[in-house]
């Protein structure tokens, strides 16, 4: 996540089976006039609830819709700031203690938003009962103790690093109205009970578009647009074109348009390249012959060409990553440990005894760079004996592939390609590889209990040297599992008319209340 990794299955088609219709939001005092702002999202929303939330632009919407009481501020480098709270404070190693701005208040009726909110929300996180994927995020958690209405203490069990980077600035640290999500059964996907933001949900029109409406009780800074529209757009050649006819204010851009791009830069718009730490890689599902064998993953590892893949997918515009933690980053990873060798590829599927090769399948998102990439893939592994069958999905589709509860399909699964987004600390990299999240968003079904045992230390290791060696041997597991081929971090191309002055993160996530017109 993300999954941004980032990140993540959709749930349209339950919601099609619900009946849910367009237009379920409350209408009362939102602006309907004014200026519109159009940004595209690279699939539609899938989940709202902070708790299971599944992609990159669940997380972006959340931002405009649900209180927290911090959030990534935009610039060039990663830093936190206010957003419903008044104070924030860690007094010690585990006291944060917080006020909420006053003034705060829930959509439809439930009333003010209060420390009993903020309480309900953070512990909720880490419910057993509930077990959401992203409980890791607040693994730290005791309790949150309410003072008053409007201010409290969040009592961590020891020291947390990651906090501040990920659980109370991203999508785990949103606050939600404690008897609206009470009387909605405990959970919601795409349909929050109560909203408190800059903007509230007006419209939706299930993968055409999400209309954000500014909210006129939001007591803190306003968003400036009137109105902002979220368009979903699968594939970024299409944003592109939109972007180019000004048919959208914002996109990213594909990585392979990036050189295009910065040689002519689109009529009426202006691409921003930032540094990604999204990570990309060959996944395989060692549950699943003749993968369930280390000398057959390790032929594949050192069979792909990866320079090659990443100039068939990218043109140039990305180089080969070491690992999950980009760099940058603590516990970013120097070097791989198996190298491209064609070769020894060839002796360790004799070892196995395919050295007459085999045929599998690869399973990818049905968007240009992936599939070209996947081709890439497939031209490497021929080379040694193995014929691949590539296998593109839509988002709608390719996000429930790997879901244990979303059926079987998982079984059938061999080669994937993969990417996740991430987030400004290597915890949230490494959480969806352990055990737990097998059949979840650990789709090779690598099970590893040092890795696991490494990644809950981390998480509370304050000694930035110890904290980073762990993370290094983590990739190692994996990279020695054989079930990973690490590819590339990407790049992120950011396109956007020149009448916008977008709000970005380091990373280019968007922060849709900070963008501004150009006059």
């Amino acid at each position: 996540m993300r999954k941004f990794p980032m990140n993540r299955r959709s749930v349209l088609a339950s919601m099609a089976a619900a009946g849910l219709a367009a237009g379920f939001y409350p209408r009362a005092a939102l602006s309907q006039d004014g200026k519109v702002l159009r940004v595209r999202a690279y699939s539609d929303i899938q989940n709202l609830d902070p708790a299971f939330r599944k992609a990159a632009p669940d997380d972006d919407v959340m931002r405009n819709i649900l209180p927290g009481l911090a959030t990534m501020a935009a610039g060039d480098s990663w830093q936190w700031q206010k957003d419903a709270a008044t104070r924030l404070e860690q007094v010690d190693a585990t006291h944060i203690e917080f006020t909420l701005m006053d003034g705060l208040v829930w959509s439809d009726g439930h009333g003010p938003v209060t420390a009993d909110d903020v309480k309900f929300s953070l512990e909720r996180m880490i419910d057993p009962a509930l077990d959401s994927p992203y409980k890791g995020d607040w693994a730290a958690l005791d309790h949150v103790e309410v003072s008053d209405d409007r201010s409290g203490v969040i009592i961590l069990r020891e020291a947390f690093p990651p906090l501040w980077n990920v659980g109370l600035v991203f999508g785990s640290g949103r606050i939600l109205s404690r008897a609206a999500v009470t009387a909605a059964g405990g959970r919601f996907d795409t349909r929050p009970p109560a909203q408190c933001g800059r903007y509230a949900i007006r419209e939706w029109l299930p993968k055409q578009r999400l209309v954000l409406a500014k909210n006129p009780d939001w007591p803190g800074t306003p968003g400036v647009f009137d109105e902002v529209h979220v368009i979903p757009i699968d594939d970024e050649k299409t944003a592109e074109i939109a972007l180019e006819a000004g048919d959208i204010d914002y996109t990213w851009v594909a990585v392979s348009s990036i050189p295009r791009y910065r040689a002519t830069p689109p009529r009426g718009g202006k691409v921003a390249v930032k540094p990604s730490l999204a990570y990309v890689w060959l996944g395989m599902n060692q549950e699943h012959a003749p993968f369930d064998k280390l000398e057959v993953r390790r032929a594949v590892q050192q069979a792909v060409d990866v320079p090659s893949v990443l100039e068939a997918a990218y043109f140039g515009a990305a180089v080969p990553s070491t690992g999950l933690i980009a760099p940058g980053l603590l516990g970013h990873r120097d070097k791989l440990i198996y190298g491209y060798d064609p070769d020894r590829a060839r002796d360790l599927l004799k070892q196995a005894g395919l050295g007459g090769g085999f045929d599998c399948t690869i399973d990818v998102l049905n968007k240009a760079e992936r599939v070209s990439a996947a081709q890439a893939v497939q031209a490497s592994l021929a080379a040694v004996g193995i014929n691949v069958e590539i296998r593109p999905h839509d988002s709608g589709t390719f996000w429930s592939i790997g879901d244990q509860s979303s059926g079987d399909t998982w079984k059938t699964i061999q080669l994937l390609i993969q990417r996740f987004s991430m987030q400004p600390d290597p915890a949230f990299a490494t959480d969806w590889f352990v055990p737990e999240q097998i059949g979840i968003w650990n789709w090779e079904r690598w099970n590893s209990p040092e890795y696991g045992e490494l990644n809950a230390k981390a998480k509370l290791e304050t000694d930035n040297a110890k904290r980073a060696a762990m993370y290094v041997r983590m990739q190692d597991l994996m990279e020695e599992s054989g079930s990973y081929l690490f590819l590339t971090h990407e790049a992120v191309g950011v396109g956007y008319r020149d009448t916008v002055e977008p709000a970005l993160m380091p990373a280019g996530n968007p922060i849709f209340y900070g963008f501004r017109p150009v006059a």
